[in-house]
This record gives C-alpha cells, sequence and structure tokens, in this order.
C-alpha cells in the first residue's frame, strides 16, 4: 500500500502534530507500507521533526516531499505547494491529512479528490467544543466555506477516542468515523537515562520530588489550574517542587505572576522546551507528571510519561481516562482543588506501581505498530485497494 501522510509543518515547537504525523508514518514504513510524507519545511533556526523521524524504526524509508518555503501568502493560499501536489498525487493509494483549518489541508484534499485517490483526516482535536469556541467566528465562517466539505468528503474522520467522537456528532458531518489512537515506540524507552540524570543537570532542584508539566505553555493547558493547584499540595508538602517544561505560546508571564502571587516562585523551574534524551530523564526523574488542560486529542506528553514509568494526574478534558482505570494516576476535574487532591494522592501513593501499570497499559495498546495496524484496517473498511 502506498500512503501520503500530510502535515503543514514539521516544526517541532508547533507541539504534538507534527510528532504524530512523522511517527505515524515511520511506523506504517516499518510494517512494510511505501509512505511518503508532505510538508512545509521547517524555518531555519528551528527544530524539525524530521531528524528525529531517521532514527526510528522504519523512518529511514519514508520519502520527504519538499515544499516551497510556508510564507504568510502562502498559508493563505497555497499556490506553491498544488504543483508538488498535483504532481505526486497518483503515486499514492490514500492520503491521511492532519489537521483541518489551513487552506493547505483543503487544497490537498481537492487535489485527492481530483485524481480519485480517497483521503482521510486526523481531527487532533479540533473540533472539541473548547475549540470551536476559540476565535469562534472565524471556525465558522471556514466551515462554512470548505472545511465542512473537506471533512465529508473524506472516506473517514480519524478521531483519537470515544470522547472525541461524541464531540463531534452534532456537527452535521457526513464521514465514517475510525477511533484510532496515538502510541509510542517501546524503543526509544527501552534504556531510559539512569535516574537522577535531569537533577544532576539542574542542581536548583536540591534533589527534591517535583511535579513535571511538559506541554506548550498556553492557556489551553490549564496551568492556572496548575498554578493554584500547586499552591494547594506546596503547603503540606514542603519537599514538592514544580519543572514546567516548554515552549512559551503567550503565558507564560501570566504563569510567573500567579506562581509569584503564591510565593512559589522559589520552587518552580521553568526549564524551556526538552527533547530527547532531556525530555526522557525529566520524565524518569518526576514524582509524577501534570496536565490538567482545558482540551487534548490523544496526548502524546502523558502517553510518554506512562511509558516512562511515571504516574499521571490528567484533566478529564485530556480524555484518557484509561490513567485511572489501569491505576496509572489519577483523572480529576478541571478544578484547582480536584487537581491538588489529585496530585496529593499520587504523591502519596505507590508510584512504582502505578508506574508499572502505566507502562503495561503502552505496552498492550498505545504502541505505534498496533496503531499502524489500525489504519490498515481503517484504509480496508474505506475501500482502498494498494
Amino acid at each position: 500500500m502506498r500512503i501520503l501522510q500530510v502535515v503543514i509543518t514539521v516544526q517541532g515547537e508547533h507541539g504534538g502534530i507534527p510528532v504524530i504525523c512523522t511517527r505515524l508514518a515511520a511506523a506504517q514504513a516499518a510494517a512494510g507500507a511505501s509512505v511518503g510524507l508532505l510538508s512545509y519545511p521547517a524555518p531555519a533556526g528551528s527544530k524539525s521533526v524530521i531528524d528525529n523521524l531517521r532514527t526510528l524504526p522504519g523512518g529511514s524509508s519514508v520519502t520527504i516531499h519538499d515544499l516551497p518555503p510556508l510564507t504568510r501568502r502562502e498559508l493563505y493560499f497555497p499556490s506553491g505547494a498544488r504543483p508538488v501536489v498535483r504532481k505526486i498525487m497518483s503515486s499514492y493509494d490514500v492520503v491521511h491529512i492532519h489537521a483541518l483549518w489551513e487552506p493547505f489541508q483543503w487544497m490537498v484534499g481537492a487535489e485527492a479528490k481530483r485524481a480519485g485517490v480517497p483521503y482521510c483526516v486526523v481531527l487532533h482535536g479540533l473540533l472539541d467544543h473548547w475549540t470551536l469556541a476559540q476565535s469562534a467566528l472565524k471556525k465558522k465562517i471556514a466551515l462554512a466555506l470548505r472545511a465542512r466539505r473537506f471533512l465529508n468528503e473524506a472516506s473517514f474522520l480519524h478521531v483519537g477516542n470515544i470522547d472525541e467522537q461524541k464531540a463531534i456528532e452534532g456537527l452535521g458531518l457526513t464521514a465514517k468515523r475510525e477511533i484510532i489512537p496515538n502510541g509510542v515506540f517501546l524503543e526509544e524507552f527501552a534504556n531510559l537515562p539512569p535516574k537522577g540524570s535531569f537533577h544532576a543537570k539542574h542542581p536548583e532542584l536540591k534533589g527534591q520530588p517535583y511535579i513535571l508539566f511538559l506541554s506548550r505553555i498556553h492557556l489551553k493547558k490549564g496551568l492556572d489550574y496548575l498554578a493554584d493547584a500547586f499552591a494547594i499540595v506546596a503547603k503540606s508538602r514542603p519537599d514538592v517542587r514544580l519543572v514546567v517544561a516548554g515552549m512559551d505560546e503567550g503565558y507564560q508571564a501570566t504563569f510567573e505572576r500567579m506562581i509569584a502571587g503564591h510565593g512559589l516562585a522559589d520552587r518552580t523551574h521553568l526549564v524551556g522546551p526538552l527533547y530527547g534524551e532531556a525530555k526522557l530523564a525529566a520524565f524518569n526523574d518526576a514524582a509524577c507528571f501534570c496536565l490538567p488542560s482545558r482540551q487534548e486529542g490523544f496526548s502524546i506528553a502523558i502517553t510518554e510519561s506512562l511509558a516512562c514509568g511515571t504516574p499521571a494526574v490528567v484533566s478529564r478534558d485530556c480524555h484518557y481516562p484509561e490513567v485511572e482505570d489501569v491505576g496509572a494516576g489519577a483523572v480529576t476535574t478541571l478544578d484547582a482543588a480536584a487537581t491538588a487532591q489529585g496530585l496529593l494522592r499520587v504523591l502519596s501513593g505507590d508510584r512504582e506501581a502505578m508506574g508499572a501499570r502505566g507502562r503495561e497499559l503502552v505496552r498492550t495498546r498505545f504502541n505505534w505498530p498496533a496503531v499502524a495496524q489500525a489504519t490498515f484496517a481503517a484504509y480496508s473498511r474505506a475501500g482502498v485497494r494498494g
């Protein structure tokens, strides 16, 4: 089977979507498919997820289709990408398009239809109620002008979990849905950095236990809830610190003011974005991971935490009930007091046992080879031949 994976950017700073796209491409290639990856290049000086793709199982055999730089004009009128898309489209049996709000994705869908090639769309939580409420008028206009047609003409919509499927039921979309989670490559977690590696690189932690937040520093990620929750935790656990790792997307100053207002600046450490070994070391040394997000599709960060054997405390809006179902942490309401209660429960519990249950969950259900097989089955149900 010949599969074209499509994502607007491979810039690592753009969060989980580029990471998910490239890992799915690698997993499909490792399973024997002929896979191409179509994207605009990462800007000079930024981190490209292509660098990591080549180190993944199957990643070295993924064909990269280069597009011209993503200028402001190209973002709204993808005329530079269209000739490339038109040229390569007939070389593929199916197109797997990630995200839905940019004209680039609509153009790729239109070119696929023009060439008679079926396509599917990964929603990545972008039609969740909270997301639709952000810039609501723009999204209504986009749905009316092109996005709805783009989605309805897809062979299927790829959703991450049952909650995401339920969230789109009232939108009047006619395409079939396929629930396919994200995963990790277990090989990347087979040899974690030695315990204490992150502490050694960050002596300001003084070897004390810490709660880890690792995601984009954005209002959506619930850092306001985390700041207030940490203030509650700090009163009964004076030994615990908070580490915040991620790229600032306009919310860091607000978060720092909140932390300072609680008198916890000396126990809160913002370390910037972490990748590779540094990220794994942060997970491996953490007492627990916390993501009190307002909305997630299927969080890679939560999955990575569990793969490292680190218990997780997440909001219900992360749509990851398995954390509590298997006893790998706590799932709480989107509330500071509830988040604090979940953190205290995990911090005082048997974290080693929780971690073992989280690793087993990822090993058996949320790994990329299994996800790749699920996509092949979905293509078959959609009538794709190749």
